[in-house]
């Protein structure tokens, strides 16, 4: 979870769009803001601001909005983003850093001298999906109604909307720039053919004694120092009901009368019907089909014909002939269809020139009677009613809930079975029963569920492609927390053995480490470590290695080498906590690309990408030097405690 926000502060993108849940609908109501820049003074703010940017200022309800809204947003890719994750990610500060940057450059903007329009205003509201009615329309009253939900203004909004998009015209240009000089492009190329070699002794975790079993002070030592490690996400109770076609099927049996006037209404289609199949060649002018139709008259296969004069044949397959007329025209049709089959007819006149038709076959389709079609009737109609009873009472469950109906009040005036579930976290897991999987079924409940807040209304949720929706409530919430001691005694004894034991074996490779950089030979220091361990093994290798993402990624020793001076020796943890790495850099040989055109047209690319976005995070640098910036690291401080508090609730 913590990589997951990890990957969002280091991303090189120039700017991210953020999204705001309102109610059940995620809405992109322009958070366009600039990723990873940094700056800004820092000063002494009064009352609940956190920055002064400009004369514009950013709260601490603006910043606590904007991170439950990032978390909201976090938790549709990954069900176990919370709060919690979000902070020890030290996203609360990129956020902050990221309302500076887009408050500063539209600051920058206005000093400027542009403006947004009411109308390009309206507009990016107005297209905003979840903000269409039944007509694919903009709907004022779902927009009220959203804000009021979610305890927002339309001028807030609209101020939104109107920065995003000084900032983007701001940076769009500047994204854009992603032109490098070759003599950027060069010395980057060959860092990439350059060779290190060295030599590499591994120091693994068994050869470090683990110890007495640990005493109730230092596991209760470990404990509190680990709490996170043991922490239960936040977890709810939901109480849902489900509406199925099932639950509805009964009233939605076909009467005979039904399945009498849709046999009527559709009577055409049971008639008595002939299909053909038909090869065919259309000509632009009356001679050359003259004589591709004599050449197939006198044995030559159609296709062959027609190759033959520069042209392709195509078949129509069981083909009617009303069908066919809409392509051909009506009088291609009516010779086709009252040739005999094996027949060749034409040239006839059609609508794209003169066509030459062979019937490959003729089908007789003979009609169909009520009797023989009733079951089929039934079942379209069935199927037709059971829709229409659902929507009808999903309507009536909406405007109930509207209304301000309770979950309870609901659903026994719609007489459907509620159902509450266990304290399941965001994705639909049941810590107190490990061994049991999620029920697929109940994904889009919990999602709904963890996108809500505490005293929500109950909102209706699809379920399922055949109409299928759940009235779904929020019960208990209990914030996320460790679990008691006694309750992970033996996890814990475990990690805190795991834990000594990689720092025993972390002293031995610090201890061979020592002696190498005192000019002792790897070997040497290795077979004086004291206790027994593999020799060491030559490594080698291109730095276009590393970029061979394998499983579990490229070669850790390889790797810390290209961050190595000649001569020196280094230590890193291997994969997976098995040991300890110790790594000796004994050759470097410089890499040379003026001559290679594919790498250096490849780093031209990869720079490219990156270059846009560093123009502009220095863009917004200086945007924020101009407009001038200034922090209150003591309410930054007070908000990342209370949102702490939260327990991992994004509420």
């Amino acid at each position: 979870m913590l990589s997951f926000f990890r990957r969002i502060i280091h991303s090189k993108v120039g700017y991210v769009v953020t999204f705001i849940v309102l109610g059940v609908i995620a809405l992109a109501f322009a958070a366009g803001d600039i990723s990873n820049l940094a700056g800004g003074s820092t000063g002494g703010l009064g009352g609940n601001d956190v920055a002064t940017v400009g004369k514009q200022e950013i709260t601490m309800a603006d910043l606590r909005q904007r991170a439950n809204d990032e978390v909201a947003a976090a938790r549709q890719r990954n069900p176990q983003a919370d709060i919690a994750g979000y902070l020890a990610a030290g996203q609360l500060d990129a956020s902050l850093d990221r309302m500076i940057s887009s408050y500063a450059l539209a600051d920058f903007g206005r000093q400027q001298g542009m403006i947004v329009s009411k109308r390009a205003v309206d507009g990016q509201i107005a297209s905003i999906p979840g903000l269409q009615g039944p007509t694919g329309k903009f709907d004022e009253n779902i927009y009220r109604r959203i804000l009021i939900e979610r305890k927002l203004t339309d001028a807030g909004i609209r101020r939104d909307i109107a920065r995003d998009i000084v900032v983007q015209q701001l940076v769009a240009p500047t994204q854009g720039a992603t032109q490098v000089p070759a003599q950027i492009v060069a010395p980057y190329a060959s860092l990439m053919l350059e060779r290190r070699a060295g030599e590499v002794a591994f120091v693994p975790m068994q050869a470090a004694a683990s110890g007495a079993a640990p005493t109730p002070a230092e596991l209760q030592t470990f404990y509190a120092r680990n709490l996170q490690r043991y922490r239960v996400p936040e977890r709810r109770t939901i109480r849902y009901a489900l509406v199925t076609p099932d639950q509805v099927r009964a009233s939605a049996v076909a009467t005979p009368a039904e399945i009498a006037q849709a046999y009527q209404q559709n009577r055409a289609k049971y008639q008595p019907t002939e299909k053909r199949t038909i090869a065919q060649v259309i000509v632009a002018d009356r001679a050359g089909a003259e004589a591709i139709a004599a050449k197939v008259k006198a044995g030559t296969p159609l296709a062959a014909a027609a190759r033959a004069a520069g042209l392709e044949a195509s078949t129509q397959t069981a083909v009617e002939k009303a069908a066919y007329a809409t392509q051909t025209g009506t009088a291609v049709a009516d010779a086709v269809f009252a040739a005999p089959a094996s027949s060749v007819v034409g040239p006839v006149r059609g609508s794209l020139g003169f066509t030459v038709a062979r019937i490959e076959s003729v089908q007789q389709v003979p009609g169909r009677t009520l009797a023989q079609v009733q079951d089929e009737l039934a079942k379209e109609i069935g199927v037709r009613k059971s829709a229409d009873a659902l929507a009808q009472l999903h309507d009536t469950l909406d405007t109930a809930l509207t209304g301000g109906s309770t979950f309870d009040e609901a659903v026994a005036d719609a007489k459907i079975k509620p159902v509450t579930t266990p304290a399941l976290t965001a994705s639909a897991t049941d810590p107190n029963d490990p061994l049991a999987k999620p029920d697929p079924a109940l994904i889009p409940i919990v999602q709904a569920a963890f996108t809500a807040e505490d005293g929500d209304a109950p909102q209706l949720v699809q379920t399922g492609a055949d109409g299928s929706f759940a009235v779904v409530a929020v019960g208990q919430i209990t914030p996320a927390a460790p679990r008691p001691l006694a309750q992970v005694r033996d996890e814990v004894a475990a990690a805190f053995v795991a834990d000594r034991t990689r720092q025993a074996a972390r002293r031995i490779a610090a201890g061979i480490l020592a002696k190498a950089n005192r000019n002792t030979p790897l070997a040497q220091a290795v077979r004086e470590a004291g206790t027994s361990l593999p020799a060491p093994r030559p490594i080698a290798g291109a730095r276009t290695d590393l970029a061979r993402q394998q499983a579990g990624g490229p070669d850790p020793a390889l790797a810390l080498m290209f961050g190595m001076v000649q001569g020196t020796t280094k230590m890193v943890e291997a994969p997976q906590g098995t040991g300890w790495i110790v790594v000796r850099l004994t050759g470097i040989q410089r890499g040379d690309a003026s001559k290679n055109p594919a790498i250096l047209a490849a780093t031209r690319g990869q720079l490219g990408q990156m270059i846009g976005s560093e123009y502009v995070q220095q863009f917004a640098r200086a945007a924020r030097n101009q407009v001038g910036v200034k922090t209150d690291a003591t309410a930054l401080k007070r908000l990342r405690a209370e949102l702490a508090g939260q327990g991992g609730s994004d509420n």
